[in-house]
């Protein structure tokens, strides 16, 4: 293959990878092939000039913006860096910094890497202007109602603020927040991620922020884009800046005035890295001088005075000894390598998740093999492959059924198979143990009914849920209301560990936390609100939204298990899936004939008007999207189901009658009343106000309105104080009211 050729089909090839890792967010290859094939497009490059082209991956920063968000340009160009590999590579660099300042000691900054999706943040007079996407470097995806969800980001800056600044860092998923999500979505039988630059990018894709927000979303800032009305000499002042603005800033940090500390932090920093609370791949080494970067100026795509090294991505082979298996709070089983110990990335690994029989399967996974393990993101033990060769000739095929003999591990009870194609090509197959009393589900059930988002009882932790369960006290969640203080008062807790490492005595629960947690269990009826007991229950997809929008649409728990509203909502989407699939333009299923072609012609205008019939049916409700087709499914599969019905028996037994504290189903008719004056009302927040933002929020909600992070047609009014100078804009633009404090008030009144 000729220079030229090989030019071609590395392009071709990097410009694919590019798209799957920073557009769909499903990278094919691992970041070290992927870096192996732009070194040698590189040098290919350098070697031949005749080849240079201004379209090459080597000029390009990231992928192109995504459809769906508005586009913004950046106010100087958000660059690429340089990757080097090697200890060789860092003294060359370093001694081309000497060489191009004629310094003999140039002091640099050395920090982690983090392994997130990059993003910019623009300040204007103290307040948050816009958060954008990379990119293509030039222009990115304006993602500011999905960045405001990050609970860490501040919105308004000090008054000593620059009056424009723009910083720039990752936003990235924190390792144990990663891993909860991934358990979770597990436990629903949904695709997981496959590690957390996959999560946050995936995430940040997202156009509705409120999916964003139920996302443990976080930001480090780590470079200065533009800056007015303050001067910064160097990395050290800016850092100085972050902290007065309380906004995160990428630590630890270490300085170096010659090579040998240079390099004695890169070793020292690859010590510490598995310790950190994000995945890093490297380190990044910056010139400490504001004014020296300037005078070293940028290339193409990449700043001449920083780089990053990349440490060899760390994997061992080691043998599978065993797969068990674990039950999760929906009754989901989840198979578990249980492997020879290996040392990986600063920890000893003896377990790793192996996901779902799928994942099993698609790898060819057997007891006795010797798998090749990674810590994916640095943080989750994972089997990458099998290494077939070293296969032995008894090693085992897993198949669930068999491994368990039908039954679950934790109460003996049958299994089912279950299939799920969201996110995947090809079904996901998971097992789950239909009995909703067994005891491994009743424990995080408990868990889940109990915690604060949900019925707020007092005292009720995982560690008393388990010994509820173990001692027979408790065998589901409404259990808990026919307990007596005397019972629960004696219930003995596990022993707590002493500093000196020895353990204490059995623990009484005790009278005063006995009464405490009896007390809030009978209150619970009364003082919380039927939002919060459909929450509680813990059904699939139903989460605080959903549980809220429910609770608008019906007053009590009865009425949503025989709503006509979600079995119309199943209507819909049932028609809209035989719609699709019978459409004549259906290129995955066509026409065999002409014929058929015009049955399905008039089959297929047949039922849009029958969907468009049932959806003005159900229109003065204004449905919001957090019930759709999946939610109000999984709603009615929970009710029609013996533990449903169960539930409901026991529940109408007890006299527990919880209401809604929201309920307005018809929009029309609750704003003539003059109740929820807002009712069916969409607001957009922005500015500076005389109140916090989520103090109008709850008002507006209170009241009937929805409060969104970002201007479309559907907005109804911009609620504006001080600032906000690009949604005033966008709201003149498309004709949307702008109203100051006071007319809110005006219209609540």
């Amino acid at each position: 293959m000729s220079p030229a050729e090989r030019v071609t089909e590395l392009r071709s090839l990097l410009e694919h990878h590019n798209r799957l890792y920073y557009v769909e967010a499903h990278p094919e290859i691992p970041d070290a092939e992927y870096d192996k094939l732009f070194r040698e497009l590189e040098e290919l490059e350098d070697q031949h000039p005749e080849l240079d082209d201004s379209n090459s991956p080597t000029r390009r920063v990231g992928g192109a913006p995504l459809e769906g968000f508005e586009q913004v340009q950046h106010p100087v160009p958000m660059l690429s860096i340089d990757d080097i590999f090697s200890e060789e590579e860092v003294a060359e660099f370093y001694r081309r910094l000497q060489k191009n300042l004629g310094l003999e000691s140039i002091p640099v900054t050395i920090e982690p890497k983090i392994d997130g999706v990059a993003a910019s943040l623009v300040y204007r007079n103290g307040s948050l202007d816009y958060g954008a996407t990379r990119g293509d470097g030039m222009t990115g995806d304006d993602i500011t109602a999905n960045l405001r969800t990050i609970p860490t980001l501040p919105l308004t800056l000090p008054g000593s603020a620059p009056t424009l600044l723009e910083v720039r860092g990752e936003v990235f998923m924190p390792g144990e927040a990663f891993a909860r999500l991934n358990e979770e979505r597990e436990e629903k039988g949904l695709a997981t991620f496959a590690n957390p630059r996959n999560a946050t990018a995936g995430t940040l894709k997202q156009l509705d922020s409120r999916a964003v927000a139920r996302r443990p979303l976080a930001f480090i800032a780590h470079g200065l884009g533009v800056i007015e009305g303050l001067e910064l000499s160097g990395e050290e002042a800016f850092r100085a800046l972050l902290a007065t603005c309380s906004i995160p800033c990428n630590e630890p940090l270490w300085t170096a005035d010659e090579l040998d500390g240079l390099l004695s932090a890169i070793h020292e920093l690859d010590q510490k890295r598995h310790q950190l609370p994000y995945a890093t791949d490297g380190a990044v080494i910056k010139v400490a001088s504001f004014p020296d970067r300037l005078a070293l100026g940028t290339t193409s795509r990449a700043p001449r005075w920083a780089v990053a090294f990349k440490y060899p991505p760390e994997q061992k082979p080691t043998q599978l000894l065993d797969i068990t298996v674990q039950v999760g709070r929906s009754g989901i089983l989840t198979p578990v390598a249980e492997l020879e110990p290996v040392a990986l990335s600063g920890t000893t690994v003896s377990r790793a998740t192996l996901h779902n029989e799928s994942f099993i399967h698609e790898r060819d996974i057997r007891i006795g093999d010797t798998v090749l393990t990674h810590k994916s993101g640095e943080i989750i033990p994972e089997v990458l492959k099998v290494i077939t060769e070293k296969r032995p000739p008894d090693a085992t095929p897993f198949s669930m059924h068999e491994h368990l003999e039908g039954k679950c591990p934790a109460c003996d009870a049958f299994i089912a198979r279950r299939e799920n194609t969201e996110g995947k090509e090809r079904p996901v197959v998971t097992w789950w143990c239909q009995n909703p009393l067994c005891p491994k589900q009743a424990v995080a059930a408990l868990t889940h009914f109990s915690q604060r988002k949900a019925l707020d009882l007092e005292g009720l932790g995982e560690s008393v849920a388990v010994k509820l369960v173990e001692s027979g006290l408790v065998g589901s969640p409404l259990d808990l209301f026919s307990l007596e203080i005397g019972e629960l008062a004696n219930l003995l807790l596990d022993p707590a560990r002493l500093q000196t490492g020895e353990s204490s005595k059995p623990r009484r629960f005790g009278e005063k936390k006995a009464q405490l947690l009896v007390e809030s269990i009978k209150t619970a009826p009364t003082v919380q609100p039927l939002s919060r007991w459909i929450f509680a229950i813990g059904i699939p997809q139903i989460g605080e939204s959903a549980s809220k929008e429910l609770s608008r649409l019906h007053e009590t728990l009865p009425e949503i298990a025989s709503s006509s509203l979600l079995r119309t909502v199943c209507r819909i989407a049932d028609l809209e899936d035989e719609r699709k699939e019978i459409s004549p333009q259906n290129r995955d299923n066509p026409p065999a004939s002409q014929s058929e072609k015009e049955e399905r012609r008039k089959r297929h205008a047949t039922l849009k008007l029958e969907i468009a019939e049932t959806q003005s049916g159900i229109a003065e409700f204004e449905i919001s999207p957090d019930i759709g087709a999946v939610a109000s499914r999984n709603l009615l599969t929970f009710f029609e189901s013996e533990h449903g019905r169960i539930f409901m028996q026991r529940f109408q037994q007890l006299g527990l009658s919880p209401r809604s504290d929201n309920f307005s189903p018809r929009p029309a008719e609750a704003a003539a009343s003059g109740m929820m004056p807002l009712t069916g009302k969409t607001f957009v927040i922005t500015g500076t106000l005389s109140r916090a933002r989520n103090d109008y929020k709850a008002l507006i909600e209170q009241t009937g309105g929805k409060v969104t992070g970002s201007i479309s047609k559907s907005t109804n009014y911009l609620l504006a104080g001080e600032g906000g100078g690009s949604k005033r804009d966008k709201a003149a633009t498309l004709g949307i009211p702008v109203i100051t404090e006071d007319e809110l008030q005006s219209m609540l009144q």
